[in-house]
């Protein structure tokens, strides 16, 4: 489980690199910052209070208490081990009585928020300014991530009778909707506050008109290996032990991870008459995406179809912001929030009894009951997200404000918020110089 934590943290470098290589060379370290600094932001919110509003004691499976554990106090030290006897138990009893140490579960816990804020940033690249991002990271994580984890992933915990000693998230445990490790809670959430921020933030000056090619395609291609690299925490390590269950969400995560990297370049290559390096990343992450909820709950084949229909699904999808008129800068909503949604659909749909979560989909002979509950899930994260997101953004905005100047947004956001620059280029002059400033 340390290991797994570990992975899940490494994916917040990943995505910097992913987001990094995407943007034009004058605003890398600006999109890097980002990612690296929502991991600072979240990290200190979860030590006071974060983790026991997402964990602690609850009424109505709505937020956990922030006070319970506030400090992260009773959960540190070597004695603050899982136990599903009340009278035992130091901290919280975790769903299937598992026992780990509760600084682990804490530790792993705290990995998912990290990655969770770090996803929205891809959506607003070159033109948010930092200081309004540390903000909205702040009080987004405070007011949408910690309650909508605490749906999704606390779970009851009943003593040696089958009382109830902790009562965990409604999404999990009253609609009973199965997301293994965060499709709705990480991959809907953010993909919907992406889109809610890009819409209150407005469009890059020049988009879609004016080029914005990805200035680095390899810290693309590093960072995609690093999300997959890192995905394995992220989805097997969510079966909290060493068990069947850990090894079958490693290869159906493979699977399908492979199976959309393929459809993804199929379309390209059908649509474009070119299978690129950038939707061979975009393809794998949005297979990532989609079998995050359901990795415990299909087989090798439904593992297969899940990443095939994500991959040609989000490769169609990434073009609706041109059709709509909405500047998700790094497809954002595209690969996430359509991912997720398609992964957590498709539970209801290709779900089999053979896999650790013994549930039937549609398919499998288990009718819509499993379906509608997916579909109620997801629906509701989404409305969630994008609401409070739109309050979240609007009120940033009529304060400190929210987006960069023309000015700032020409030069950089590396140069303007933090003096910086990711390259030194050669001296040029005259035309040669102010072209070459034009294209970076």
């Amino acid at each position: 489980m340390l290991a797994s934590s570990a992975l899940v943290l490494l994916m917040t470098p990943g995505l910097a690199f992913f987001y990094g290589g995407m943007v034009r060379s004058k605003n890398v370290l600006n999109m890097i910052m980002m990612s690296v600094s929502a991991m600072g932001i979240v990290g200190v919110l979860w030590a006071i209070y974060g983790f026991s509003a997402s964990f602690g004691n609850n009424k109505f499976g709505l937020i956990g208490n922030p006070k319970q554990f506030f400090g992260l106090k009773g959960l540190i030290g070597p004695d603050a081990v899982s136990d599903p006897d009340p009278t035992k138990v130091v901290g919280i009893p975790l769903a299937g009585n598992t026992h780990i140490p509760m600084t682990v579960f804490v530790a792993f816990q705290l990995m998912f928020a990290i990655i969770t804020v770090a996803l929205i940033s891809g959506a607003v690249a070159d033109r948010l300014k930092f200081g309004a991002w540390a903000l909205f990271a702040a009080v987004w994580a405070t007011v949408v991530y910690f309650p909508v984890a605490h749906w999704v992933f606390d779970g009851n915990a009943t003593d040696s009778d089958g009382n109830v000693i902790h009562e965990g998230g409604w999404i999990l445990n009253k609609l009973h909707v199965i997301d293994f490790a965060g499709g709705t809670a990480v991959h809907i959430n953010a993909g919907a506050a992406g889109l809610a921020l890009c819409l209150v933030l407005g469009k890059r000056k020049g988009w879609p008109k004016t080029p914005m090619r990805p200035h680095n395609l390899p810290f693309v291609m590093l960072g995609a290996g690093l999300l997959w690299f890192g995905w394995f925490g992220f989805n097997a390590g969510s079966a909290l032990s060493s068990n069947g269950t850990a090894g079958s969400t490693f290869l159906t995560t493979t699977f399908a991870t492979c199976a959309a990297m393929l459809a993804w370049l199929l379309v390209e290559k059908i649509r474009d008459g070119h299978a690129t390096s950038l939707g061979a990343a975009s393809g794998l992450v949005a297979g990532l995406v989609a079998i995050t909820p359901s990795c415990s709950s299909v087989n090798v084949l439904g593992a297969l179809a899940i990443g095939a229909v994500a991959g040609a699904a989000c490769a169609l999808a990434v073009g609706l912001k041109f059709k709509l008129g909405f500047d998700d800068s790094l497809d954002v909503v595209g690969v996430h929030l359509v991912g997720g949604i398609i992964g957590t659909l498709m539970v209801g749909l290709v779900a089999t009894k053979e896999a650790p979560a013994g549930v039937a989909g549609l398919f499998y002979g288990g009718g819509f009951n499993q379906l509608w509950r997916q579909a109620v899930g997801a629906g509701v994260v989404l409305a969630f997200s994008f609401i409070m997101t739109l309050i979240i953004a609007f009120a940033i905005k009529f304060t400190i404000g929210l987006r960069a100047t023309e000015e700032e947004e020409f030069v950089g956001m590396d140069e303007s918020d933090h003096a910086e620059t990711a390259y030194d280029f050669a001296a040029v002059g005259g035309a040669a110089r102010t072209a070459a400033v034009k294209e970076a």
